[in-house]
């Protein structure tokens, strides 16, 4: 297989077979991000994708899982989408889950019983970049959706049967925006209720709008103390129904967390206001070990 690089997958599927059916990202237009602004978005050819499948299916014991690559998998038609996932689990036998990202709108964009029936063909669990609650963030970073889709978007998804994977982004909101995006993004997750959430740390990356920005002085970037107590708000705000996995473990994040809500919610919330208070007990990454 040949790959069209970048190539990007969640930290999660690390032991994924990667299999690119679509290049780019369907919305390739947010400030902060970089990681497909190289790539003009395309669906790839169902000739493309098969070829893949068969040098892949040429050794396809311990392929467990599959992950659709580039940006949104949900972008193809569901016709398409049900053939290849029928083909993935035909041609690998041990197969147990297939995942790709989601967009918002391309959720948005499918009915109902079009999720169900690419659900119940097998793609199991969708990556979805919440990022931000906050209706003016989100226009800011031209994320494409206000808070309501957003959520409309999520709770379809569940609906659908699928696992929902949600990231946000702590410090999108810069300086001023502190409070407001963690108080804004509890409230769409708890109205969501993901089943997974992941917080990264915003990490602006060069050739981006939000790098631009900063640049100028036109963003302020929060320091390592007001990233965790923005988190902490973030935290202590959460209120998941059922059980949801917390991670915070990313290359971005400046204290490792990991914890299981609503259980955890309360130690979690504490952990991270011992850390802001009395930061000398702590060792935080170094901005020389963060990255994406």
């Amino acid at each position: 297989m040949k790959y069209d690089m970048p190539l990007f997958r969640p930290p999660s599927e690390a032991f994924s077979l990667i299999l690119q059916v679509t290049l780019g990202c369907s919305h390739n237009a947010c400030t902060f991000c970089g990681m497909y602004k190289m790539k003009k978005f395309r669906v790839r050819e169902w000739p493309e994708i098969e070829k893949d499948i068969n040098e892949a299916a040429a050794f396809p014991e311990g392929v467990e899982r599959i992950f659709l690559a580039d940006g949104n998998a949900l972008a193809l038609e569901t016709e398409m989408l049900e053939n290849l996932l029928g083909r993935l689990y035909q041609s690998f036998p041990d197969l147990k889950r297939v995942t790709s990202y989601a967009g918002p709108r391309d959720l948005l964009g499918k009915s109902l019983e079009e999720l169900k029936r690419i659900r119940e063909s097998g793609l199991k669990l969708l990556y979805l970049g919440v990022e931000s609650g906050s209706a003016s963030i989100l226009e800011e970073v031209n994320k494409g959706v206000s808070p309501d889709e957003m959520v409309e978007a999520g709770r379809r998804a569940k609906e659908a049967g699928f696992e929902l994977s949600v990231t946000v982004l702590t410090g999108l909101g810069g300086k001023d925006k502190s409070l407001e995006n963690a108080v804004d993004t509890a409230a769409v997750l708890n109205s969501m209720q993901p089943d997974y959430v992941g917080a990264l740390t915003l990490t602006p990356t060069p050739n981006t709008a939000l790098y631009s920005k900063m640049k100028k002085g036109e963003f302020q970037l929060l320091d390592p103390l007001e990233n965790l107590q923005e988190l902490k708000w973030l935290v202590e705000r959460l209120d998941m129904s059922e059980s949801c996995l917390f991670r915070c473990n990313h290359a971005s994040n400046y204290l490792p967390l990991r914890g299981t809500l609503p259980q955890d919610r309360d130690k979690l919330a504490g952990l991270l206001a011992d850390v802001v208070e009395n930061p000398n007990r702590y060792r935080l990454k170094p901005e020389s070990m963060r990255g994406l």
